[in-house]
């Protein structure tokens, strides 16, 4: 692993800690040796990415949100995408987050969570989008032949711990959720990603054709996010969908694929 590489899986590491990580847990999850661990460190706190806390933990500094909130809002993301995820949110009651296509994956790069109810969904904090059971994952791995999906999937993995009880566990289940969302036009999942969530996704096309640039989802409690419920807010969904499309013309954010 080449210390570039190193350095930015460490930076990934630390995104999930908010609190921090001594030298040796990093060198324990990045699986490299701690010597290794302590010199990637020091790179990064001279760069100025990270620093260390007084008891020994190494956090990330606000420079690298700085980073990606400069470079969001260059690319057109506040003024032409928040403001759709933020009335989504609004008609719905739930929390909305918008996906990128890069290369072989999903990020995560904006969301609006609405202020009507007291019982919010709160999404784990990692910037990759886990494909095979979070509805923005099928949705974009509905777009795709059977041969590529089963690519992505297994580069990414199938077998995650700590998933909800409707995760698939196998490539056909998953194939059989991604033959619904295709019949749907919009993808559903329930206790997939997480026991007590639910939510729907469906892919974002640049004018409405094309190969999906990204993904919007809707998710909240299972208490509330029936299929019914779902059903309700699908039209609202693609209508977001087709606005995201729209301004997907003129923001760089949607051409990394």
């Amino acid at each position: 692993m080449s210390s570039r590489i190193r350095a930015l899986g460490m930076l990934e590491t630390l995104a999930q800690y908010p609190n921090g990580l001594a030298p040796r847990e990093l060198a324990q999850l990045l699986k490299i040796p701690q010597a290794a661990a302590e010199r990637t460190v020091q790179g990064l706190v001279e760069g100025g990415f990270v620093f260390r806390s007084p008891d020994g933990a190494v956090r990330l500094s606000v420079k690298l949100a700085a980073l990606g909130l400069a470079y969001l809002g260059t690319s057109g993301i506040t003024d032409l995408v928040q403001p759709i995820l933020d009335d989504l949110a609004k008609r719905t009651g739930e929390l909305v987050r918008l996906a990128v296509v890069e290369s072989d994956h999903l990020t995560w790069v904006a969301k609006s969570q609405s202020a009507q109810s007291g019982l919010f969904y709160v999404p784990h904090t990692e910037t990759e989008v886990y494909l095979a059971a979070t509805a923005n994952g099928q949705a974009w791995l509905a777009s795709l032949d059977d041969a590529q999906l089963r690519m992505v999937v297994e580069r990414q993995g199938l077998h995650r711990p700590d998933l909800g009880p409707n995760a698939p566990r196998t490539i056909d289940q998953l194939l059989e959720q991604i033959e619904q969302t295709r019949r749907l036009g919009y993808a559903c999942v329930t206790e997939a990603y997480e026991v007590g969530t639910s939510a729907m996704a469906t892919a974002i096309r640049k004018r409405g054709v094309g190969h999906p640039v990204g993904t919007i989802s809707v998710a909240g409690p299972t208490i509330r996010m029936t299929r019914e419920r779902m059903a309700e807010i699908a039209p609202w969904l693609q209508a977001s969908a087709n606005e995201l499309g729209a301004a997907a013309a003129s923001s760089p954010l949607f051409s990394l694929h």
